[in-house]
Parts: structure tokens; C-alpha cells; sequence
């Protein structure tokens, strides 16, 4: 097949499921094509299967802010037409799934028909498609999609709850590729890090309120007055000003890094003991995959879909959003006990393997083959 990618390129879920989805299908010989403002952080090899259309939007006078979706709907237009493309897989609602509709019609006026397939991430419905002047559009491109798909259970039923959808939304989780992300020896990071043999935790996102960044602090705070420990930040965004003076405050800046942005967390993740995701809402819940992946369980909230990856007393514990102080307690625990940690070690890694690339990577070629032939079908 020949597959149109579009996505945000950052380093947000959505970007990187969908880059990875996009190798993914590349090495199985489908020739795929990225299409979006600029080469995706996760897309740093070259693979012959793979292409790049960066989308430039014009600067005019006239317009206070480029109108980035034109450009966009324009490009798609270009690609779809000139590499002879058979589907359009956009990831994020807005303004994706509202561009692709254009660009069916545009194409459709020339002959052409072009199955969309819109996959919903998360913030695409529960925060920006909660905004009134979106949701009319973001009801209406889901609507007029030929498939779409959720990452979660949980977003399927939010997404249903919260909009008038009359299309079947399909479940297919994310994904986690093992040739990356497993448990390496990176003994040398972790005496960097921890000299005295200190427990370390990890925190990774996008500094984001919902990220309750300020939870990972307190429950990390009450940790080390019990157990020697280190916790890493990994990734920057608008609460990180916040954060930092958060830990000057509780005088705990030597046991707290903030690394910023990094491509390469799973070899922070190799060293890490726990993983803390307090977040108020996750649709799934990617970074802690990834954590299980490499062997770490989870201390996190119940929100959205997060129960659909950690395991209750399992691979992790969970606990009510904002309850820092019982998920101390359960790190406490676990990091009091090395049997006990690296029962859960073992169990995070088999749960992660459900969500091996390699079972999911079928599930969407499966899908895109239905909705071509759907599509192919419903215009002959």
C-alpha cells in the first residue's frame, strides 16, 4: 500500500505513535509518506520506504496568522494526487481530520477518491474538542472520516459520550517497539546519577497541568525522606518554571534533575526503579508502556485509560487523582522490598508485551485493507 501519514511532529503521543506506526509499515515493504510542517523528532534514519512533504505556509500581510490548514489541505492534495496514494491516515482531530475532509472533497472534484482514516488521541476530544467553537467541527470530520479509531476503550466511550458520532469507532491501542525500548545495562548512567546506590524515579511529559507534574514532586518529596532516592524530569513545557521553583522551595534540587526534552529515554528508563504518572487524564497512557517496556513499574493515577496498561497490584498500583499521599505509600512499599519490585519488574514487561508493535502493526493493515475496499466498493 501506499500510505499517507499526517501528523503534529513533536514530541506529544500522537506525533510519536504515528511516526512509529509509519516505520512500522515501512518495513513491511508499504511505501508511506509523512505529511506535516516538519520531519517528525522520532524520524531521524533514512528508509527507503519513507518519505517527507513538508508543508510551508504563506506569509501575507493580509493574514495575522498563516493559514496553516490551507497549506495543509493544498499539500495533501499535491501528495494524494502525485504519489498515487490508496489511504490518508490522520492522527489528531483537529485540525487533521477537518483538513482531510477538504481534501476529499477537492480530490473527489477531480476524479479521485481517497479513504481518511482519523485516529483520536486524546486531548483532541477531551480538552480541545470540549471547546465550543471546535466541537461542531471535530463531531463533523469524525463523522464524515470513512474509519476511525482509539487508542483506548475509555476514549471510545468518551468520544461517543461526548459527541453525536454515527461512525463505529475501532479500538486499537498503542504500541511499543521492543527493538527500542528494553532493559539495557546502563550501569554507568545510573552511577552518574545515583553515586551512593540511591533508588531512582522517572517522570516523563509535556509540563502540562494535566500532568499534575506538581503531584510528582510531592509524592517524591515524602519517597526520600523514607528512602534514598533521585528523581528524573524528562521533557519541558509550561509548568516547568513552576516545577523548578517547587523544588527550590522543599530544598530538594540535588535529588531532582530536570533533563528537558530527550530522544533517547529509553536509556533513562533502563535505570530507572519506578515510574510516576499522576496525570488527571491520560488517554492511554504511552509513556508508562514504554517504562514497562524497560522493566519499571507504574505508580499512577486511575484516570482515562491508564487502567487499560497498568495493572492494579501487578505491574504497578494506582491510586485516585491528586492522592499523592498514597502513592508514596505504594512506592514506599515497593521500593522498601527488592522481591517485590522485581515481581512487578517482570510483570510490567509481560503485560507490555500485549502491546508489542508486532501485534498491533496487523490490527492497521487489516483496517486500512477494510476501508479501502469500503471505500472502493461504495463508488463502484
Amino acid at each position: 500500500m501506499k500510505i499517507g501519514i499526517v501528523c503534529y511532529p513533536t514530541f506529544g503521543g500522537s506525533g510519536v505513535v504515528a511516526t512509529e506506526l509509519g516505520l512500522g509499515l515501512a518495513d513491511k515493504g508499504h511505501d508511506v509518506h509523512f505529511i506535516t510542517y516538519k520531519r517528525p523528532v522520532r524520524l531521524t534514519a533514512f528508509h527507503a520506504n519513507v518519505y517527507f512533504h513538508e508543508v510551508t505556509a504563506m506569509e501575507y500581510p493580509l493574514f495575522e496568522y498563516a493559514p496553516y490548514e490551507t497549506s495543509l489541505a493544498g499539500k495533501l492534495v499535491d501528495v494524494v494526487r502525485f504519489e498515487k496514494l490508496d489511504i490518508l491516515h490522520v492522527h489528531y482531530a483537529i485540525p487533521h481530520a477537518a483538513v482531510a475532509y477538504m481534501t476529499k472533497q477537492i480530490l473527489k472534484s477531480q476524479g479521485i477518491q481517497i479513504p481518511v482514516i482519523t485516529t483520536l488521541h486524546g486531548t483532541d476530544i477531551t480538552l480541545v474538542g470540549n471547546d465550543s467553537s471546535f466541537a461542531p467541527v471535530v463531531e463533523f470530520s469524525i463523522n464524515e472520516s470513512d474509519g476511525v479509531t482509539a487508542v483506548s476503550e475509555q476514549l471510545k466511550q468518551e468520544t461517543l459520550d461526548t459527541f453525536h458520532i454515527k461512525k463505529n469507532i475501532k479500538v486499537i491501542h498503542n504500541f511499543i517497539d521492543f527493538s527500542r525500548f528494553r532493559k539495557t545495562n546502563k550501569d554507568h548512567f545510573r552511577k552518574a546519577i545515583a553515586p551512593d546506590g540511591e533508588k531512582i524515579l522517572v517522570h516523563i511529559s509535556n509540563f502540562r497541568k494535566v500532568k499534575r507534574v506538581e503531584d510528582v514532586i510531592g509524592i517524591f518529596a515524602i519517597v526520600s525522606k523514607k528512602i534514598k532516592s533521585k528523581l528524573l524530569l524528562i521533557g519541558d513545557g509550561p509548568e516547568r518554571k513552576y516545577m523548578e521553583d517547587l523544588c527550590r522551595t522543599l530544598h530538594l534540587c540535588d535529588e531532582i534533575r530536570f533533563l528537558g526534552k530527550q530522544e533517547a529515554v529509553e536509556e533513562l528508563l533502563a535505570i530507572a526503579d519506578l515510574f510516576i504518572l499522576p496525570s488527571e487524564n491520560e488517554s492511554f497512557g504511552l509513556a508508562a508502556l514504554e517504562a514497562m517496556a524497560c522493566e519499571v513499574p507504574i505508580i499512577s493515577s486511575n484516570a482515562g485509560g491508564i487502567p487499560e496498561v497498568n495493572i492494579d497490584g501487578v505491574t504497578g498500583y494506582m491510586c485516585e487523582v491528586g492522592d499523592v499521599e498514597g502513592m508514596a505509600a505504594k512506592s514506599i512499599e515497593l521500593l522498601e522490598d527488592d522481591v517485590s519490585l522485581n515481581k512487578f519488574r517482570k510483570n510490567a514487561f509481560i503485560q507490555a508485551k500485549r502491546f508489542d508493535i508486532s501485534e498491533i502493526l496487523p490490527q492497521y493493515e487489516a483496517y486500512y485493507h477494510e476501508i479501502i475496499e469500503k471505500v472502493g466498493s461504495m463508488n463502484n
